[in-house]
């Protein structure tokens, strides 16, 4: 139903989590954040292209970024999905727009995270950030997704190359992904053990956590991970979605922690919001909450 709304009806529960259409709104968002203690991590919205010259539009869009973040003095890093410069269609021509934009951003002093996508993406991204990691160990990020059967696998494959110096930085989440039963977890419980164990191995093995989620229940269970390894505050963060639990993000940041927010932009608002409900109808009771309870 979503999908054939008005879009004006549709902006009208988009605009909480998305932080508007254009970069200045978003830097704008990014400096009300900042403003509370609390860093960003800014996306451009798009994915999946069918043609070469549309990643060469994304890398401009995202060098704009870039340069902007840096210009107003932002406290953000920046968020690439790789089917946007072509992972699907030649992975060679998406390694190099991703590494130019490495490179640019290095310059100013601003770290990239791939994004992570559908699981028909996994492996080529994981090959992705292992090149593009051991290059710049400094710089760039990747995410991993507890729903997966196969992450704490990847998580032990990530250590195999993890550097002491830099540790690799995973932003651990749930997943969000329709996948099928036989990779993907389905059970809440189960996703949720996965997530915990992940956590766990993480710490373990000397990764930069990014605690992406908004469950209390999890919450609970990364600060006790977090007593239980003593955890430097250095080596953790926690990440959360613009306009998705404001009060349970402020409270996390009042007891001292990093808290990071994940900060959507752009003209292809649309299509994610809807894409997103068609792919998760789990979303919508989310959204509701948020547009209600806003907690």
């Amino acid at each position: 139903m979503v999908a054939v709304m008005p879009e004006k009806f549709v902006w009208l529960f988009s605009q909480r989590y998305i932080a508007g259409r254009t970069l200045e709104e978003a830097m704008a968002t990014s400096k009300m954040l900042n403003s509370k203690g609390i860093d960003c991590t800014v996306d451009v919205l798009g994915e999946y292209i069918t043609k070469k010259e549309e990643a060469v539009e994304y890398k401009e869009m995202y060098l704009r970024t870039i340069a902007s973040v840096k210009e107003n003095k932002v406290e953000a890093s920046i968020s690439v999905k790789p089917t946007m410069f072509g992972l699907l269609l030649d992975k060679d021509f998406c390694y190099s727009h991703i590494r130019e934009l490495i490179i640019e951003a290095r310059k100013q002093e601003v770290t990239i995270c791939l994004d992570m996508e559908d699981s028909a993406c996994t492996d080529d991204e994981i090959a992705l950030f292992q090149k593009l990691y051991t290059e710049f160990p400094d710089s760039v990020s990747f995410v991993l997704q507890a729903y997966l059967k196969r992450t704490l696998n990847d998580l032990k494959y990530l250590t195999t190359f993890n550097n002491k110096e830099y540790p690799i930085n995973i932003r651990l989440c749930k997943g969000i992904y329709v996948e099928p039963e036989d990779i993907a977890f389905k059970n809440k419980h189960r996703i949720n053990k996965n997530y915990t164990e992940s956590l766990d191995y993480m710490m373990q093995h000397n990764f930069y956590c990014s605690i992406a989620t908004h469950d209390k229940s999890l919450i609970r269970e990364a600060f006790h991970l977090i007593e239980k390894h003593k955890y430097a505050k250095s080596m953790y963060e926690f990440q959360m979605l613009y306009g998705v639990r404001p009060k349970l993000r402020d409270q996390i940041v009042q007891k001292g922690n990093k808290m990071r927010i994940y900060v959507p932009y752009g003209q292809n608002w649309f299509g994610y919001s809807t894409r997103r409900l068609k792919e998760n109808p789990r979303m919508v009771t989310d959204i509701i909450k948020a547009l209600i309870i806003r907690n």
